[in-house]
C-alpha cells in the first residue's frame, strides 16, 4: 500500500487517475458524487464510455465490460480489481461519514496497488492501523499566501468566497450581482449537471467570482485565484463550531493551480469570523495538528435478527486509534423501526434483516432531519416486506411526477432536486422495483431537467450579464459611456436600461440595484445633471395650468416638485421644495422657487380669496380688535363657521364693518358665518388641503350634492353642510329658506312661509321643521286640513364666550384686543 499526503494542490488525484489507467482494473472511492463524477468524465476521455462506471447512490452507469470504477466511498462495489484507491481519507474522523472511510481504509485492497490519498495530518493513523504502507509526502506545487480581509466589493477576479450554509451562499451571491454583475454557485447537494454548468461559467470567463460551501474543498477542482471565506464557524450536524485549521486549509488550498500562487483571506477583518495569527502561519506552512483517532463501525454486521444488528453496529473498537462511530441517521433510523411490533413481525429471516438495514441507509438528501425522514424509510420498507417486495409502482410515480415540474424558484428548485435524489437512489436497487432499469432512467430524466432549471434560475437571480459585460468594458472610466434619454423619461447606457428620470429624481430599475448605482450612476451623471437644468428651466417658464394641486404636494408634468406645509396662520400656507430638486445649482433652485411660490399666490386668489383676505385683515393694525377678531376665528375656521360662537364679536361690528366683510365675500349668515366660493368643489379641495396642514381635515361632500343622507360623509358645519335630523342641508341653501322665511312674515304675527325652494332641493318635512325652529320660528297648529302657520319667536340668546380654533399669533392675539374693549 502507498500512502500519498499532502496538502491540497499537490496534483493527488491525477496522481491515482494515472496510475489506476496504467493497470487493468481499478476502482476509486471519493467523498462527493460531483467528483466522482469530475474524474468519470475525465476518465471516460481516455479509455472510452464502454470500459469506465460511474458508481453512486443515485447514479449507476456500469458497462458490461467496465474495467474502471469511479464511485462515492460509500458506493464502492467489492470487486477482485489491480489497483484500488481511495480519496480524502482524513475523512476518517468526520463524525457523519467516518467510519465509511476508516472501513475502506483498512478492508479495500487492490491485487497490484493499493493508494490511500489524503492530508498529512493522516499520517500517525496511517502509521498505526497500516504499518508497512509506504508514505509518500506531496509539497504544494505553489505558493498559498494569506491576503487579509476584504470586503466583497474589493476581492480579486477569479475569486471563490465560501459559505457554510444555503442562506448564506444565496445571500453572498446575491451581493456579488449587485457589486460585480453576478457569481456562479456552487454546493454539495446541487446535482452534477448543475454544478458543471455554474462551473463552465465561472471556468468561461462568463463571471469572474464563485460562491460555493466548503464542498469546493474536497479536490473539485477549478481555476481559483483567491479563496475568502465568508465565516469561519458552521452548523456540522450536531453544533455550530469553528472550522479546524485542517479545514480553513483544505478549502483555502483550492486557491492557485499547479505551479500558479493562491492567496486566502477573510471578510470580515474582526471578531470571530477573522483569523488568527497563528492559523495563518498553520495554513502558509501546511502544518496542522495531526489526528489521533478515526471513527469506526462494523462494515460486515451480525444480519441474523435485529437485535443483533444492532448490537453488532454498536460494537466498540479494540483499544487504539480507533473509536466508536458516533449514533449516525441510518443507525438512528433503524433503532426507531426496530421499536415497532409490525417491523419486527415482519423482520424474521437475515434476508428480510439485511433488508431493512438497506432501506434505513437511504440517505436523507432533504436534509428533513430524524423524524420525518425514519416515516419516509418506515414507508418504503413496508412495501420492501410485503407482497412482492416491491416499491409500488404507482406511489413511486405520483411521487416522481409531483417532482417533475420546473416552476418556482431557487429554493423550490433545489428542494426538488434534493427530493428527486431519494427517488433515484430507490430505483438505483435492483430488487426494489419491479422495473429498476424504466424508473432509474425516468429520475435521471427529471433531475436532469431540475438541474436545467435550478442553473437557469441560479443565473437569472445572481447574475447580471449586463453589469459584467459593461464592467469589463470601461473599467473605471464610467465617463466613456454614452448615455441616452429616453421620451418617457427611460435612461440608457448603451442602450441598456439602468433607470429612469421622474420628474427630476432617477431611481435605478430593479435589474440594477443597489450597487449598480456606483458605476452606472457615475456614468449617468453627466448627462442627469445637462437634462435636470433642462427640466428646471422648463419649470420655470411654466404656464399656470400646467402645475396643479394634489393633495399637499405640487405637482408639474406629473411629478411632484413641492409640499405645502403649515405656515403663520391657516391662510398663509409656504412651500417647501422637494428633496429630488436639491441636485439643482442653488440660483436655479432659487429661481423654481419663486415660480412655485407666484403660482401658489395665483391659486389661493383664484380658489381661496376671501381666505387670503380675513388672514390680511386679521393683522391689519388700523382695524378695529371686533373686526379682528371675527376675520382671525374665521379664518381659522376655514372661510365657514358657524354664527353662534361669534354672535358677541359680529354684534360688536358696526355697519361699515359688515359691509367690509360683505365685499370680501362673507355672508354673515342666520345660521352661519362663510364664503359661498367655498362650497365650490376645487375651492373645497384646497380648503380642505390647508386645514389638513393645521390638523383639521373636514371631510368632503360628493360634488353638487344640496342635501346629505345622515350616512353620507361631509354633515357639518366644518364641510359646509348644517345637519337637521335625517339630512344635513348646504349652508348657502340654508341661509336662501332663512331669508325666505323673514322676507314672508309680517312683524311677529303668524304666517305661512312658501316650502317651494325646499321643496326643490328636497327637504324632507321633518327637516324643514328642524330648521325653521333653529331659524327662530314656532309651528302653530292649524285646522285639519289648514296648513302649518309659524310665528317669529325671536332669535337664540348669545352663548357668554366666543369657542374658536385659533393659530399662533392670529385669533388668539385678536381675540385678546377684542376681550379688551369696553
Amino acid at each position: 500500500m502507498t500512502a500519498v499526503l499532502g496538502p491540497t494542490n499537490t496534483g493527488k488525484t491525477h496522481l491515482a487517475i494515472e496510475r489506476m489507467c496504467a493497470h487493468s482494473s481499478g476502482i476509486i472511492g471519493f467523498p462527493l458524487r460531483l467528483l466522482a463524477r469530475e474524474v468519470y468524465d475525465r476518465v471516460v476521455a481516455l479509455k472510452g464510455p464502454g470500459q469506465v462506471a460511474l458508481v453512486t447512490g443515485e447514479e449507476k452507469i456500469v458497462p458490461p465490460d467496465a474495467r474502471w470504477f469511479l464511485c462515492t466511498a460509500e458506493s464502492m462495489p467489492d470487486r477482485d480489481v489491480a489497483f484500488m484507491a481511495l480519496d480524502e481519507a482524513q475523512l476518517g474522523a468526520d463524525l457523519e461519514r467516518g467510519h465509511v472511510f476508516t472501513d475502506r481504509l483498512l478492508h479495500r485492497r487492490g491485487r497490484d496497488e493499493t493508494m490511500i490519498l489524503g492530508s498529512e495530518a493522516l499520517k500517525p493513523m496511517i502509521r498505526a492501523l497500516v504499518p508497512d504502507a509506504e508514505i509518500i509526502a506531496r509539497p504544494r506545487f505553489s505558493t498559498l499566501t494569506y491576503a487579509g480581509a476584504r470586503k466583497i466589493s474589493r476581492l480579486p477576479k477569479r475569486s471563490a468566497i465560501v459559505a457554510f450554509s444555503a442562506e448564506e451562499v444565496y445571500a453572498v451571491a446575491e451581493m456579488l450581482r449587485r457589486l460585480r454583475g453576478g457569481a456562479a454557485v456552487v454546493m454539495g447537494a446541487l446535482s452534477p449537471r448543475t454544478r458543471n454548468a455554474q462551473v463552465e461559467m465561472f471556468q468561461a470567463g462568463e463571471v469572474d467570482y464563485l460562491v460555493a460551501t466548503d464542498a469546493i474543498g474536497m479536490g473539485l477542482n477549478m481555476d481559483v485565484a483567491h479563496v475568502a471565506f465568508a465565516g469561519l464557524h458552521k452548523f456540522d450536524g450536531r453544533r455550530r463550531r469553528r472550522l479546524t485549521v485542517a479545514e480553513m486549509a483544505q478549502i483555502a488550498g483550492r486557491a492557485g493551480r499547479h505551479h500558479r500562487d493562491g492567496s486566502f483571506g477573510a471578510l470580515a477583518e474582526e471578531g470571530p469570523d477573522s483569523f488568527l495569527p497563528e492559523e495563518v502561519l498553520a495554513i502558509e506552512e501546511h502544518r496542522f495538528p495531526r489526528l489521533d483517532h478515526l471513527y469506526w463501525r462494523e462494515g460486515d454486521p451480525d444480519l441474523s435478527s435485529i437485535d443483533a444488528l444492532i448490537a453488532s453496529l454498536e460494537r466498540k473498537p479494540a483499544p487504539g486509534v480507533l473509536r466508536a462511530a458516533p449514533l449516525a441517521t441510518d443507525l438512528q433510523v433503524l433503532k426507531r423501526l426496530a421499536d415497532e411490533p409490525w417491523v419486527r413481525d415482519r423482520v424474521r429471516r437475515p434476508a428480510m434483516v439485511a433488508r431493512l438495514w438497506a432501506a434505513c441507509g437511504i440517505p436523507d438528501f432533504r436534509k428533513v432531519g430524524i423524524d420525518p425522514h425514519a416515516r419516509f424509510v418506515s414507508r418504503v420498507f413496508g412495501h420492501l416486506s410485503e407482497g412482492l417486495g416491491h416499491v409500488p409502482h404507482q406511489w413511486f410515480a405520483d411521487e416522481i411526477a409531483r417532482l417533475d415540474n420546473m416552476a418556482g424558484d431557487v429554493e423550490t428548485l433545489a428542494g426538488r432536486l434534493s427530493a428527486i435524489r431519494s427517488w433515484a437512489y430507490i430505483a438505483q436497487r435492483a430488487d426494489w422495483l419491479a422495473d429498476p432499469r424504466h424508473w432509474a432512467e425516468r429520475t435521471r430524466e427529471i433531475e436532469e431537467r431540475l438541474s436545467d432549471g435550478l442553473h437557469a434560475s441560479l443565473t437569472q437571480r445572481f447574475v447580471d450579464k449586463r453589469t459584467t459585460a459593461l464592467i469589463r468594458r470601461i473599467g473605471a472610466d464610467a465617463g466613456a459611456l454614452p448615455v441616452t434619454i429616453g421620451p418617457e423619461g427611460e435612461v440608457l447606457v448603451e442602450d441598456h436600461p439602468i433607470g429612469r428620470l421622474e420628474g427630476f429624481r432617477f431611481t435605478v430599475e430593479a435589474g440594477a440595484r443597489a450597487n449598480d448605482k456606483r458605476l452606472l450612476l457615475a456614468a449617468a451623471e453627466k448627462r442627469l445633471g445637462t437634462e435636470r437644468s433642462r427640466r428646471a428651466e422648463t419649470l420655470i417658464a411654466a404656464e399656470h395650468d400646467a402645475i396643479t394641486l394634489a393633495e399637499d404636494r405640487l405637482v408639474w408634468d406629473g411629478h411632484g416638485v413641492a409640499r405645502l406645509i403649515a405656515g403663520p396662520s391657516l391662510g398663509r400656507p409656504v412651500l417647501r421644495l422637494e428633496r429630488d430638486l436639491d441636485c439643482l445649482a442653488p440660483l436655479q433652485r432659487e429661481q423654481v422657487k419663486a415660480r412655485l411660490d407666484a403660482w401658489l399666490t395665483r391659486s389661493l386668489d383664484r380658489q381661496l380669496p376671501a381666505l387670503v383676505r380675513l388672514a390680511g385683515l386679521a393683522r391689519e393694525a388700523k382695524a378695529s380688535p371686533a373686526i379682528r377678531a371675527v376675520a382671525a376665528a374665521l379664518e381659522d375656521a376655514g372661510g365657514i363657521a358657524p354664527r353662534q360662537p361669534l354672535r358677541l364679536m359680529i354684534d360688536a361690528l358696526s355697519p361699515d364693518e359688515r359691509r367690509r366683510l360683505r365685499g370680501m365675500g362673507i355672508t354673515i349668515g342666520t345660521l352661519d358665518v362663510f364664503d359661498p366660493r367655498l362650497l365650490k368643489p376645487g375651492a373645497a379641495t384646497w380648503r380642505r388641503t390647508l386645514m389638513t396642514l393645521w390638523g383639521q381635515t373636514p371631510d368632503l361632500a360628493r360634488p353638487g350634492a344640496t342635501i346629505l343622507r345622515r350616512d353620507e360623509p361631509g354633515r357639518g358645519v366644518a364641510s359646509g353642510y348644517r345637519p337637521l335630523g335625517e339630512q344635513a342641508v348646504r349652508i348657502d341653501l340654508v341661509e336662501r329658506i332663512a331669508r325666505a322665511a323673514h322676507d314672508a312674515r309680517e312683524g311677529r304675527g303668524p304666517f305661512t312661509p312658501d316650502a317651494s325652494l325646499a321643496t326643490s332641493i328636497g327637504l324632507e318635512a321633518a327637516t324643514l321643521d328642524r330648521l325653521m325652529g333653529d331659524l327662530g320660528f314656532r309651528k302653530i297648529r292649524g285646522g285639519e286640513n289648514e296648513p302649518a302657520r309659524w310665528i317669529w319667536r325671536g332669535r337664540p340668546p348669545a352663548r357668554p364666550a366666543p369657542r374658536v380654533t385659533a393659530s399662533p399669533g392670529n385669533a388668539f392675539a385678536a381675540l385678546a384686543d377684542w376681550g379688551r374693549t369696553p
